[in-house]
């Protein structure tokens, strides 16, 4: 049994994949035999960020010679894996996207050229901390998507194994059922594009079908606002955040899940549809759930747009046949990816 510490960073009030991920770990460490408890350092704000870098750093989790000492930490998301240890593994999801893969859109809302010369200057010194850090802090660096992988090869030349977190432990399926519903389960921020799928219902041939929307975030009242424009306010429910018995069930009596974020880093949802033997429209620039759905096979790998994504729509909507053998290839495919294995590569022998 060793004694193993989960490092994440938070935000106050935000909750997503990855605190859902990073309590799941500390559940399956118990599970598989070990003693463990999740430690949050701070994220802080846009030029805060390098005191979240030094509060991580400075986080004293070794104990050596203590009867409570630590035998290894697990590390996820930035500023973690700053945390200092000599057995630290990472986990690694992203680092600050704006000042990486998404640094060009986030230049373009600078509104002066001396905002322009700091976000610069800062980008550069960050790029050089999480260089240092994922080299020279971490025993060993999995990337939870070949899309991530990508991004470090891409930013910094850092190698790194893929290791695809498993759906959560807390998903109680029962046996499926295919509703005329889609589930879009994800925060409500522009990188989910939820409104790809409420333009797609405007679109579609079958009126019978309609959305649910599960997750909170500060796009709500636009998505509202959108579906009450197009005349669409019957068809979209948003549910906001919800227990996991109650996401469970959506899941099982859902006809598909669609989940087409813009570049994303891995996207849990996808292997949680897949457990519930549904199949999942993600889109051809999605990332993460890119690499799990199979075309054809799990579900459908569409083009970002509102009449791609309506089409598939239609097409599981016509025959609900093929939204069920779908549905059992995702959930046959989701099995690639228990948490025995990623305990085992997790932990330090």
């Amino acid at each position: 049994m060793k004694r193993i510490c989960v490092v994440t960073s938070t935000v106050p009030f935000v909750r997503g994949g990855n605190e859902l991920l990073a309590e799941t770990l500390v559940r399956q460490l118990v599970r598989f035999g070990h003693e463990s408890q999740l430690l949050t350092v701070p994220q802080n704000r846009f030029g805060r960020q390098f005191s979240a870098y030094l509060a991580a750093y400075l986080t004293d989790v070794r104990f050596e010679g203590c009867p409570e000492r630590v035998d290894q930490v697990i590390s996820l998301k930035f500023p973690s894996f700053a945390v200092r240890h000599p057995v630290h593994v990472c986990w690694f999801n992203h680092r600050m996207r704006e000042y990486y893969d998404l640094w060009e859109k986030f230049l373009a809302s600078l509104a002066s050229k001396r905002q322009l010369l700091k976000e610069s200057v800062r980008r550069v010194l960050l790029h050089q901390i999480d260089a240092f850090l994922l080299n020279r802090n971490v025993t060993k660096l999995y990337a939870q998507s070949k899309n991530i992988q990508q991004r470090l090869l891409q930013f910094g030349h850092i190698p790194s194994e893929v290791l695809y977190p498993p759906a959560s432990d807390l998903l109680r399926c029962s046996k499926p059922t295919f509703g005329r519903f889609i589930l879009s389960p994800a925060r409500l921020v522009e990188l989910k594009r939820h409104d790809l799928l409420i333009r797609a219902l405007a679109d579609l041939k079958r009126p019978d079908v309609h959305a649910i929307i599960a997750g909170e975030g500060p796009q709500e009242n636009e998505l509202k606002r959108l579906a009450e424009q197009m005349g669409l306010a019957d068809k979209v429910k948003f549910v906001g955040e919800m227990s996991y018995e109650a996401l469970s069930r959506y899941y099982s009596e859902c006809l598909a899940v669609f989940y087409g974020p813009f570049n994303e880093d891995y996207g849990l949802v996808t292997l949680e549809a897949g457990k519930c033997h549904k199949p999942v429209i993600t889109c051809t620039d999605s990332g993460g759930p890119k690499e799990l759905v199979r075309d054809g096979v799990t579900g459908f790998v569409c083009e970002p747009s509102e009449h791609a994504i309506a089409n598939a729509i239609d097409t599981l909507a016509s025959d609900q046949g093929l939204a069920r053998s779908l549905g059992e290839n995702a959930y046959e495919a989701s099995l690639e990816h228990s948490w025995e294995h990623a305990i085992e590569k997790l932990v330090m022998v």
